[in-house]
């Protein structure tokens, strides 16, 4: 048997947001380690500058652990939590222009590369937003 919660609690209603930004931290902080580790043998698969990925997988470590703490607080507070979803969408955009202003010229693989990340964090972004629209 089922029982449903009427009037549910502030961290009930933050139970999306919360995984949401808890995912996010952890493909985050895997991202940032391969991209990391595998820069050089990456860059020659993509046909992104090594120096690129490097520097996008450290980006990754700090921005992992703030999702990881905001995800692990009580009450998340929404500018933060704002913030993130601004910070990814903000990503994804830099992904896309990266490739449609030719800063670099990635092989086919590279091109899949980025605009399967730059989607699967829109994806992260989406679901924070719907959990910020939720915990409301």
């Amino acid at each position: 048997m089922t029982t449903t919660t009427l009037n549910p609690t502030a961290t009930e209603r933050q139970d999306l947001l919360r995984r949401a930004l808890l995912g996010d931290g952890i493909v985050s902080g895997g991202a940032g380690a391969v991209l990391l580790l595998a820069a050089e043998p990456f860059g020659d698969l993509f046909g992104l500058p090594t120096v690129l990925l490097r520097w996008a997988g450290v980006s990754l470590f700090p921005f992992a652990a703030v999702l990881v703490y905001l995800a692990t607080r009580p009450r998340i507070p929404r500018r933060y939590a704002w913030g993130v979803v601004g910070y990814n969408l903000l990503w994804a955009i830099d992904s896309i222009l990266l490739l449609a202003l030719g800063w670099v010229e990635p092989t086919a693989l590279g091109y899949a590369f980025v605009l399967v990340q730059a989607l699967a964090v829109l994806g992260f972004a989406e679901l924070q937003y719907f959990g910020l629209r939720r915990s409301a």
